[in-house]
């Protein structure tokens, strides 16, 4: 089965049966032959009608393509993540929307500094906020997972055409250090180091000190070694100012910031921060919570900022916080495994499973992207082989670990129902640089880098700034035109009425999807109260060696029942067995409700249908064309940030459950953290399990109630965002007259020019919708 296939089906959400498409042997042609009676053959029914229509589409724009084209069959290739739009991408667009940009924000800024130098009035507030939101740019986060020596860092280079940006193949990296790369709007290399805090340290020092004959304490020890020359005595003398005067920053909870002036001189200016060396070196990695470089001129990341994290959270609060935190925020998530073990190996698929309800329903991921790195050591004898023959042996070699890996995703029930959207890439970065057997486009790392492209979307963000000035200088020429207040007004009563009847379809779409939630967190309740008592049991008893466990619960109990064991180790968490079922029981109606993989979901396709019906209206009230454009678009950009509003607050609501149990048994964990001497593992035990036996009958209605309160929370906030916002809008551009803002023509023309030729060209180069 060729790339073509499988990337269409990937985008359509069929991804799960690419295994089958080929084992039917079906390829470009034919799946584009494809029938009724083989289409059913292939697809279950439930999903024909989604498949059919999506079939459709990429006739009718085959058609399109080679009709236009008459002797030579072209297909649309943008890449793993095809847009709508086919040329969005390009250099010569990028360089037009950069400029385009540019241009407009020029405009903008001195009709901003023209308003400060107005009197201050109500409307003259509104535009510079408004002026001033347009700046706001949410970066998309791609988070990078795979274990040391896998090729991450060798990938980014590649990818970024930075080929000596992170330090490869020499020293062992620090897993608990997060290292994020970005654009930097100033022209050199910055790298950004955040500490924990020296609270969190002394801590960690205070803890080590009072266990200090616990074999477990090795990671610490380890950190001691790497930090100090000689082990303090205790945990006072090892937080002497002295131990830290290279890194103030450290003691004032400051970022450190190195400049560079290229990108390979980093490594070397950040090597006692992120890498592990021989004893004797002084090395400041066991402070440091994240690093950030920051990269001038580069394209591929505008708008997107890769992240190397760690397979799972850390022990140390601050950092699994943050790691937490990125790993939700992550729209895609790229995991490495080298070549040789790729399909096999167990810490790239532990590290998915692990992190699936934190990136699926706890998060925003939409597609996942398994990347097999050092794709041309597929051959030992390349060098006795003629360019074309190596090329084909990895080629194929390429080809057969991409099958592999993908019948090992069809084996995994529950990635498979949180993420449709599974690609494969087979990359070398070594060849990417050299050409030795590989052309560039043979590496596929041209692949990922057209991903960040289409990531990016610097074209639509362009049309979006655009629009946004448009709207805003619309309303600045339409304030000072007095003499309709009249038209105004029937305008405005037509507006509030029709806000009126969609704040109404709003309300009761997301009434219904409160309702499925009750009806599902019922059924939870039921399932969890019935089984606590034995998911408890298992999880001090089952399979638990006494000796070791003793200290694991004291920590589980100390954090609020949770706890980061050594490294590799899965992490211990009674919260979240205790909710098991409760999560169980609402995952697929949060899925259908809010989707991390789709365009809308229920409450985005209420949300995405609202509209004030301002074009009918300029149709019939020309006089008040331009206060009805700023509405239009206003209308627009609010949608999309009520959107964005349910994409964060869904997280919360999500999580909400597990925290809610904390909640429950915060007085039983005090307790228990309280047990000393002999008998206190029993002791604890025995607390724990009659706190949950005595308080099971409301522990999980209450924890139902909880994310019941939070899906309201929602729905007042969504529901008040839309009214309290479009009435203001209504309110200043129909109900106001302003003399003191500026005359803004000019500008107002040239903007309208700009937003013109934009729309110009997405009607042009949109391929359907």
């Amino acid at each position: 089965m060729d790339d073509f296939v499988c990337r269409n089906l990937t985008e359509w959400g069929f991804g799960d049966l690419i295994v089958k498409f080929k084992e039917k042997k079906i390829y470009t042609e034919s799946l584009l032959a494809l029938g009724d009676k083989e289409i059913k053959d292939l697809i279950p029914r439930g999903r024909l009608r989604k498949f059919k229509k999506n079939l459709k589409e990429l006739k009718l724009l085959h058609s399109g393509s080679t009709a236009s084209n008459p002797g030579k069959r072209r297909l649309a290739q943008p890449g793993p993540s095809q847009p709508k739009r086919q040329c969005n991408s390009t250099v010569e667009t990028i360089a037009e929307d950069s400029k385009t940009m540019s241009e407009v924000m020029k405009i903008m800024s001195s009709v901003c500094d023209t308003l400060e130098l107005q009197d201050e009035t109500t409307l003259n507030g509104f535009l510079k906020n408004k002026i001033d939101d347009l700046k706001t740019d949410k970066r998309k986060l791609i988070g990078v997972f795979g274990r040391s020596g896998a090729g991450k860092s060798s990938l980014i280079n590649a990818v970024l055409g930075e080929k000596s940006l992170l330090p490869t193949g020499r020293g062992k990296a620090c897993t608990t250090v997060m290292t994020k790369v970005e654009a930097n709007m100033y022209d050199e290399f910055e790298a950004n180091i955040e500490f924990i805090t020296k609270e969190e340290w002394e801590d960690e020092l205070w803890s080590y000190y009072r266990h200090k004959d616990d074999q477990r304490n090795d990671d610490v020890s380890e950190k001691l070694q790497a930090l100090y020359a000689e082990e303090p005595a205790n945990h006072e003398k090892a937080m002497e100012k002295r131990h830290f005067r290279e890194i103030p920053e450290f003691l004032t909870s400051e970022t450190k910031v190195i400049t560079c002036h290229s990108a390979a001189a980093i490594p070397e200016a950040l090597k006692t921060y992120t890498r592990r060396s021989k004893p004797g070196v002084k090395q400041y990695w066991p402070l440091v919570k994240c690093v950030t470089l920051k990269l001038p001129n580069n394209d591929f990341l505008k708008h997107v900022t890769l992240v190397d994290l760690p397979g799972s959270g850390d022990r140390n609060k601050s950092r699994d916080e943050m790691w937490r935190g990125l790993v939700e925020s992550c729209s895609t998530v790229w995991i490495v495994s080298d070549m040789e073990r790729a399909a096999d190996d167990k810490e790239a698929w532990n590290i998915l499973n692990s992190t699936t309800s934190l990136m699926g329903n706890g998060g925003e991921c939409e597609r996942i992207l398994f990347i097999a790195t050092k794709s041309d050591r597929a051959i030992d004898n390349a060098e006795q082989m003629g360019k074309d023959e190596a090329c084909a042996v990895i080629l194929q070699a390429n080809e057969d670990a991409k099958e592999d890996i993908l019948k090992a995703f069809a084996q995994e029930d529950k990635l498979k129902s949180n993420f449709s959207e599974f690609q494969v890439f087979t990359v070398s970065s070594d060849e990417f640089f050299t050409e030795k057997h590989l052309s560039k486009n043979d590496t596929e790392i041209p692949k990922l880098q057209q991903f960040l492209q289409n990531l990016n979307d610097h074209h639509s963000k362009t049309c979006n700034y655009v629009t946004g000035a448009y709207g805003i200088l619309s309303l600045m020429l339409g304030a000072g035109r007095a003499g309709m207040s009249g038209k105004r007004a029937e305008v405005y009563t037509a507006l509030e009425g029709k806000l009126r009847d969609q704040l109404d379809t709003v309300r009761k779409a997301i009434e219904e999807a409160c309702t499925a939630f009750k009806t599902c967190l019922s059924e939870g309740v039921t399932t969890s109260e019935k089984s606590c008592e034995r998911i408890v049991d298992d999880f001090l008893n089952k399979n638990r060696d006494n000796s070791s466990f003793h200290r694991s619960l004291k920590s589980i109990v100390k954090n609020g029942g949770a706890c980061k064991p050594p490294e590799k180790n899965p992490e211990l968490n009674l919260n979240g067995k205790l909710c098991e079922h409760m999560f169980e029981s609402i995952d697929e109606q949060f899925k259908k409700t809010f989707p991390n993989n789709a365009k809308h979901g229920p409450f985005d396709d209420v949300i995405a249908d609202l509209s004030l019906d301002t074009k009918s209206l300029t149709e019939k009230y020309q006089d008040v064309q331009l206060q009805l454009t700023f509405l239009t678009t206003e209308e627009e950009k609010l949608k999309a940030k009520v959107i964005s509003i349910i994409r964060e607050e869904k997280k919360t609501i999500y999580a909400c459950l597990a925290k809610a149990i904390m909640e429950s048994m915060k007085e039983c964990y005090e307790a228990a953290a309280r047990c000393k001497g002999t008998g206190s593992l029993q002791k604890m035990k025995n607390g724990i399990i009659m706190h949950v036996c005595s308080s099971k009958t409301h522990m999980f209605r209450d924890t139902k109630d909880v994310m019941m309160g939070k899906l309201n929370e929602l729905k007042e906030r969504i529901l008040k965002t839309l009214e309290e916002e479009l009435r203001k809008s209504m309110e200043l551009s129909l109900r106001t007259d302003d003399d003191s803002i500026p005359d803004v023509i000019k500008e107002y023309e040239r903007v309208k020019l700009y937003h013109h030729n934009l729309s110009r060209s997405v009607l042009a180069t949109f391929e359907f919708k």
